[in-house]
């Protein structure tokens, strides 16, 4: 059991990520790419991830097992800011800290005291090393997130809606309430089920809530008590994730006052009946609207109690032509390859 004590101060402090963070989701994908569950969702993305994969895995693996820890130092916080930033992060690890933790990995995995020999040369430290390793993690990111980045994007960013109201519906009480049913608030302590027994005390540092693709079943959190707090939880899933681009025939269904006045009036998030009454619509036509706006991969929809929330997708935006933070935050990926959100 995972036990998370808050004071008065913490609930302040509780903050909702901005953005979805591309080092967490790496490697938490590298472990949905090694198990079997939630086919539906991630059976055609794990197929087309492992045709595009090389041998960058065989030194992720020995990082991250299937199942138990993996090193703090692979999720800098910067990992929020692209992929670049994130691995200059990793890149700038302390010595020390890099062998304190890659002894905790090994410990973990067999009871040892020893660093697996496929990693001493990491422990040791040196460029190359690190090269290596930041080479493996952009050739795994390239394969298996960086082409569904858009859809990624998406459910984050509905989830990050779904949390916002929350907050104005109730405060930092109701955003803890809100979360996923695997977490469960009990004030003062935030709960879940958890691989090993552990409290974790803020002690007045708040708590970041980074909503996570990738992440299933259980939420993660940083294993230094030291590190700024950060708990990482699922998203809730409609849909699997898809590098298709949206069918011709359904963009041109978006022709038309109507649809771009929905679309429009959707903003920052709203219900079907907040969009009806936002357009001059009627509920049934902004549920119609909002169905093909959907369709054509604009909006996320996010079922909220007996509602449902819909929020723009970073197409949708860009369609707006309100993306120019959005463009800017894209301009880090495209660095590293073509964009696709």
């Amino acid at each position: 059991m995972l036990r998370i004590h808050f004071t008065a101060d913490d609930l302040v402090g509780v903050r909702i990520a901005a953005r979805p963070d591309v080092l967490w989701e790496t490697i938490l994908s590298f472990h949905r790419l090694r198990d079997r569950r939630g086919p539906v969702v991630f059976g055609g993305w794990r197929t087309e991830t492992r045709a595009r994969l090389g041998g960058e895995t065989r030194l992720l693996a020995a990082l991250v097992p299937s199942r138990g820890y993996f090193p703090d130092f692979l999720t800098p916080a910067e990992g929020l800011h692209g992929l670049d930033d994130g691995l200059q992060a990793v890149r700038a690890t302390a010595p020390g800290r890099l062998r304190s933790e890659l002894s905790l990995l090994a410990a973990d995995r067999s009871g040892g005291r020893t660093v697996p020999h496929s990693l001493r040369a990491l422990a040791d430290g040196g460029p190359e090393p690190f090269d290596r390793l930041t080479g493996a993690l952009r050739s795994y990111h390239r394969a298996a997130v960086e082409p569904y980045w858009a859809h990624i994007r998406a459910r984050v960013e509905a989830d990050r809606a779904r949390r916002g109201r929350a907050v104005l519906d109730g405060g930092a009480e109701e955003l803890l309430d809100s979360l996923p049913p695997m977490l469960s608030w009990r004030a003062p302590v935030l709960e879940a089920a958890y691989p090993v027994d552990r409290d974790v005390h803020l002690d007045g540092r708040g708590l970041l809530l980074q909503p996570s693709y990738f992440c299933r079943g259980t939420p993660v959190m940083l294993r230094d008590p030291a590190l700024p707090p950060v708990l990482v939880y699922p998203v809730t899933h409609g849909e699997a994730p898809t590098v298709r681009p949206p069918r011709v025939s359904s963009l041109a269904k978006l022709v038309g006052q109507t649809r771009a006045e929905v679309l429009r009036a959707i903003g920052d998030g709203g219900t079907t009946s907040e969009l009806a009454r936002r357009a001059g619509v009627s509920l049934a036509s902004a549920s119609q609207h909002a169905g093909v706006l959907r369709e054509a991969g604009l909006i996320a929809t996010l079922r909220h109690g007996n509602a449902v929330l819909h929020t723009l997708t970073p197409l949708g935006a860009a369609l707006l032509g309100g993306g120019g933070t959005q463009r800017r935050e894209e301009r880090c990926y495209a660095r590293n390859g073509p964009v696709t959100s």
